[in-house]
């Protein structure tokens, strides 16, 4: 939870104790590549360069600040309409041209990313570089971090409090489960099939609802054969792809080798919103109760 680290002492307060009710500048941020970043002011014009990070200065309510996104943004609909500074190789001489505050930039692209950043820096742009989250922990540093950077603490403080609150409720409702289920979670359809191994939220969010990952024993975004799924004999398939394949469930019943598998046989295929089960974010908790709902329609219902 402690992403960040504070420069003067009334930061100190803040990190150490309650966060005051009016956020304090300059603030001190010690970003995901362990350089300090010094914030003399509350930023009015920032530049988001990846859509988790969107995501939360939206959840944070800084709506008119944000003056560029990313290609890929698509969440909330007001950030579909923002300027867009390009995708993974953003355009350098456009951000530097709208002139922002603040960039907020993220450790999954720093690394590859470094001479377009090291750039902006140069032309006197602060940026603080989000750290990865690979949990819900790591997705409330974030928050906080990007809260802390924009003057937004209360509200990042009680996001955070709301999704952890939110988990609890699920975690508690999921000790109704009589029985177990196994759960394969399809990322990719075929002919490259990818899953959801450990250090993935869908692993954890599986295990908050008391439900087996059949890939457990994978690590990360797994790519595995047709015929691995085949052996791991699941209940209840999940596949995240629907926004972009048509009939995900159809093409899973369609598979040779398929029809025995328990899921097939009693159609148990289900497809979830994979932005909610993927993106660290607020939302992350509306894809638990998607997945929930999926494996556990009678624990779960709405």
């Amino acid at each position: 939870m402690a992403g960040c680290s504070a420069g003067n002492q009334s930061a100190d307060k803040k990190e150490n104790g309650a966060h005051s009710a009016k956020s304090e500048f300059p603030v001190s941020i010690k970003d995901a590549t362990g350089e300090t970043v010094k914030i003399e002011k509350k930023p009015k014009k920032i530049v988001s360069l990846i859509p988790s990070n969107t995501e939360v200065a939206f959840a944070l309510g800084l709506n008119k600040e944000i003056v560029g996104v990313s290609d890929f943004d698509n969440y909330p609909e007001a950030a579909t309409k923002k300027p867009k500074i390009g995708g993974l190789d953003f355009n350098v001489e456009k951000i530097v041209g709208i002139k922002p505050d603040l960039v907020l930039a993220h450790a999954s692209s720093a690394h590859t990313s470094k001479q377009g950043i090291d750039q902006l820096k140069n032309a006197g742009i602060k940026v603080v570089v989000i750290n990865e989250a690979q949990n819900f922990n790591d997705t409330y540093k974030s928050i906080n971090m990007i809260a802390k950077a924009t003057g937004t603490q209360e509200k990042g403080d009680k996001i955070v409090k709301s999704m952890k609150d939110d988990l609890a409720a699920l975690k508690e409702k999921a000790k109704q489960v009589k029985k177990e289920k196994k759960v394969w979670v399809e990322v990719a359809p075929a002919p490259e099939i990818y899953t959801a191994g450990k250090g993935t939220f869908i692993d954890d969010m599986l295990t908050a609802i008391h439900a087996k990952n059949a890939a457990g024993s994978l690590k990360g975004w797994a790519k595995v054969s047709e015929e691995q799924p085949v052996k791991y004999n699941p209940d209840v398939i999940v596949t995240t792809y629907g926004y972009y394949s048509k009939k995900p469930k159809e093409q899973v019943l369609s598979r040779k080798g398929w029809k025995d598998i328990p899921a097939v046989k009693n159609k148990n295929i289900y497809d979830v919103h994979s932005d909610k089960v993927t993106r660290p974010g607020p939302r992350l908790i509306e894809g638990v109760e998607e997945l929930a709902r999926a494996v556990y329609p009678d624990v779960y219902k709405k």
